[in-house]
């Protein structure tokens, strides 16, 4: 097969960072795979193969006549037998211009979130329901995501499955040289995802500050960007924990980071199955997470971690300080958890999923013509 990949642009972002994955072992499967961009950005994405950046503005996201067109284009160029979209502004770039200029290559949707919460409004609700009635498929990252996505859009359940997102395997390193000085302070909490409102990191903050009150030595790493940054920046200044919480940034040695952690954890408000949380059980660090979106089809309570329900940041507290004063349990749970990401979820193994879907919709078993 010839696969376009659309993202939003080269960024070390969850959904850019699997899509580039998926695209290197969808190319050891034999297919020909071009990942496109649609916006310029700064970071080198893990993709061995061509990435054409469309260098869109961003003044233009909600408008972009020559955008669709460049998009269409190299389409036309290309002859790909599949187009997905992922995340973001893909979906309605690339149904825009498959609207205006008619091409007529199927083009798969990755539901990465659990759609439904983000829907507050009948025209948000119109405007997704539009766009998802171009699609010839939808490859969600979770069983709760999809039977979200089906309850929200009364989707076909002909033309939608669940391929989850997966870990790439690597050799893991030592501690970063950067952060040789804050591991070595204390046991380190790690944090990974964007500033936005749904990753809560207002929450995480009070539940970290008041575990500082028994493990006073403890680090907290947040790695990733966003709008909500200097807010919680502020909040850590006015705690006066600014010596126990580090902002990293985006990060190219993740795992790294995770393979030297005493724990991980996500209380986010607002889910899909974040890769984060995989990485985190490969390298065999506990997790402790809230009970949204797909989470807790890979935390199990008790067996592959510790799962909390939303909002409830007192159990989510103790169970981090359970983990920091450690005990005998802690050990089977995280090998427990690798063994499921060994057995189900490395890329190479999800890659073929993929492709399972994209040959299902080219002999039109998804109903799609």
């Amino acid at each position: 097969m010839k696969i376009i990949q659309l993202i939003q642009k080269p960024q070390l972002r969850g959904a850019e960072i699997f899509a580039c994955q998926l695209s290197n072992h969808l190319k050891e499967q034999g297919h020909e795979v071009l990942v496109v961009s649609i916006f310029k950005g700064d970071s080198e994405l893990p993709f061995k193969g061509k990435l054409i950046s469309l260098d869109r503005p961003l003044s233009k996201r909600f408008f972009d006549l020559n955008g669709w067109k460049k998009f269409n284009s190299i389409i036309r160029k290309f002859k790909p037998d599949i187009i997905q979209a992922n995340a973001a502004d893909t979906l309605k770039f690339a149904v825009s211009s498959k609207i205006l200029f008619s091409w007529k290559h199927p083009l798969v949707y990755r539901n990465a979130n659990k759609m439904g919460d983000f829907i507050t409004s009948k025209l948000k609700w119109q405007l997704n329901n539009f766009y998802m009635s171009k699609v010839a498929y939808v490859i969600s990252v979770s069983k709760e995501c999809e039977k979200d996505f089906i309850k929200t859009f009364s989707y076909p359940q002909k033309k939608i499955n669940t391929v989850e997102i997966g870990v790439e395997e690597q050799e893991l390193e030592g501690i970063p040289g950067d952060l040789q000085k804050i591991f070595k302070r204390g046991p380190v909490i790690t944090h990974i995802g964007g500033f936005v409102p749904e990753k809560n990191h207002d929450g995480l903050i009070n539940i970290f500050n008041k575990s500082l009150e028994k493990f006073p030595e403890t680090q907290l790493l947040l790695l990733g960007k966003g709008n909500l940054e200097m807010k919680i920046k502020s909040k850590v200044e006015e705690l006066q924990i600014q010596n126990n919480v580090h902002f990293l940034g985006y990060r190219s040695d993740v795992l790294d980071i995770l393979n030297n952690s005493k724990a991980f954890v996500l209380p986010s408000l607002i889910e899909g199955l974040p890769a984060v949380i995989l990485e985190a059980m490969y390298c065999e660090i506990p997790v402790v997470a809230y009970n949204v979106g797909g989470i807790g089809e890979v935390v199990v309570q008790g067996k592959t971690g510790w799962l909390v329900e939303k909002n409830e940041q007192a159990k989510f507290q103790e169970h981090l300080e359970e983990i920091l004063t450690g005990n005998e349990n802690i050990a089977d749970r995280v090998k427990t958890a690798k063994n499921m990401i060994s057995d189900k979820f490395l890329n190479k193994q999800i890659a073929q999923g993929f492709a399972k879907r994209y040959f299902e919709v080219l002999n039109h078993k998804s109903g799609y013509v």
